[in-house]
């Protein structure tokens, strides 16, 4: 028999809807059933039989890799499609299913997205540390490569490369952390909230946490389904890590173009009819994937806040594609970034004639002139009466003490060589002494002090996914022996060599 022809409601929103779904939801849907239907067993809530043969159905979805099928609105969503292959896996109409006992659409979804959301961020935890390890070896290594650094546009102080990606990487130490603190806010589980208000059916929400890796429940049951800012926070966290790195890519764009730097040559495209270019577009495109992560962000800020304070599709279904695409755009991000800094050196750094001409050496020669007694208002007006009578290298003793004429009377011998001095030396930077400042010792030290900060967040990341895995050999196991299955036989090749390693 021919299914009837679908609605516009159907063509137009639930089909589509389950065509961005499907692919990320069944998969995990499936795993928090089995998770749900061993406690609904070991509870007494099912008969061990009908445990038994939804796990052995559950196993058999599980082993499935097909596409899904396409829809054709026999069921409603995914959520119904699992209902639908599972009675079929286990050989029964849906009516006798027990799967949805003590469970709701709505802590399901919840629960899953927490999963899904769980595992992109710990994918991108791990990119955000692989670039941080980039940046921190470039750092290191161009520590005493000096270049000018620039305030609003303008050449300001002279500083080095090393400097610059150091202060990059301890922005990615503030992200790191924060990417750490975001999995563990979304590693409580929403599961046994049902509808919201919870069930009187004596059901052990905990032991579902614990089998699906989980550390803990969410504490109210109308917050475990109406709450969305884990969502807003993973959305919006995107967005500033990304907006960060948009703007180092922004200045990396002047350093290939001024020819600080060497352009990646896997990192560039030719132009159709200038035999001679090379353009570092993924520069561009960096800084694109910035402005779409924003939208991102301002999209799902936009739906939750349409939303009323509880279950809503507003702030559940129709921002999950949203974070899916964040998430996947912001481990590109951090791909392409790192692979280009992994690649670039210097090649023509300015300089030191370059620096002096820019006049960024102007506030180290006013500061020598402090070292010697002269106020700081004053010194800052002789070294502007200096420029505005030419560059740093023309100036001779003489024109200082012109300049000094009237508002830093009396200088010393010693106060004008050393306003000379710092002035055509740009590379008196590497000895500077501040430890937060641009010296190469000092830079170095940055370096390794930020290390120690993503090797806490690295280990951070190991605790989840240890008990991740443990998690997954627990229910692998558990699930097979109520099903009256092996359990190694029918556990997935990652959740096999889990339990080889255990001694299993």
């Amino acid at each position: 028999m021919s299914t009837p022809p679908l609605t516009t409601y159907q063509r137009h929103h639930l089909r589509p809807t389950y065509d961005h779904h499907v692919g990320y939801l069944f998969p995990a849907m499936v795993r928090a059933s089995q998770a749900h239907v061993v406690m609904l067993t070991e509870q007494g809530l099912i008969p061990a039989d009908r445990g038994a043969r939804l796990l052995r159905g559950l196993a058999e979805l599980r082993a499935d890799h097909a596409p899904a099928p396409a829809f054709d609105g026999t069921f409603e969503d995914t959520y119904y499609l699992l209902e639908k292959r599972l009675a079929e896996a286990c050989g029964i109409p849906a009516a006798e299913l027990d799967v949805q006992l003590a469970r709701s659409r709505n802590d399901l979804d919840a629960g899953v997205f927490r999963m899904l959301l769980r595992d992109q961020l710990l994918g991108v935890l791990d990119r955000v540390l692989a670039t941080a390890a980039t940046t921190l070896d470039a750092a290191h290594r161009y520590a005493d490569v000096v270049i000018t650094g620039y305030t609003h546009r303008r050449p300001a102080q002279p500083t080095t490369i090393g400097h610059a990606l150091a202060g990059y990487a301890e922005a990615l130490a503030g992200e790191a952390v924060a990417y750490a603190d975001l999995i563990d806010q979304l590693n409580v589980s929403p599961l046994g909230s049902c509808a919201f208000a919870g069930t009187d059916l004596d059901i052990a929400p905990a032991r579902v946490a614990e089998l699906l890796g989980f550390a803990g429940l969410v504490t109210n049951s109308y917050e475990a389904v109406a709450g969305a800012d884990h969502l807003v926070r993973v959305g919006t966290l995107n967005a500033q890590s990304l907006a960060t790195g948009a703007r180092l890519a922004r200045t990396l764009m002047d350093w290939l173009s001024w020819r600080w730097v060497s352009t990646p040559g896997d990192f560039t495209q030719g132009s159709s009819i200038m035999p001679q270019k090379r353009n570092p577009v993924v520069l561009e495109h960096l800084v694109s994937y910035a402005g779409q992560a924003a939208a991102d962000a301002a999209s799902v800020l936009n739906n939750v806040g349409a939303a009323w304070w509880e279950d809503s599709n507003n702030a559940t279904t129709d921002v999950q594609v949203r974070l899916w695409e964040s998430n996947d755009r912001t481990d590109r991000f951090f791909a392409l970034l790192g692979g280009f800094l992994a690649e670039i050196e210097p090649l023509e750094p300015p300089s030191a004639g370059e620096i002096v001409a820019s006049g960024a050496t102007t506030t180290a020669a006013a500061d020598a002139l402090t070292r010697h007694g002269v106020p700081f208002r004053a010194a800052h007006s002789v070294v502007g009466r200096l420029v505005r009578g030419g560059a740093p290298d023309t100036w001779t003793p003489e024109t200082v003490r012109a300049a000094a004429a009237g508002v830093a009377d009396g200088l010393t011998d010693a106060a004008v060589d050393d306003l000379i001095t710092a002035a055509v030396r740009p590379e008196r930077v590497l000895d500077r002494a501040q430890v937060d400042g641009p010296g190469a010792d000092a830079v170095r030290a940055q370096v390794t002090a930020l290390r120690t900060v993503f090797d806490t967040v690295a280990g951070r990341l190991g605790t989840v996914r240890s008990r991740l895995a443990d998690a997954d050999a627990a229910l692998d196991a558990v699930a097979a022996e109520r099903a009256g299955q092996d359990a190694v036989a029918d556990a997935t090749p990652d959740a096999v060599a889990d339990a080889e390693r255990a001694g299993r």
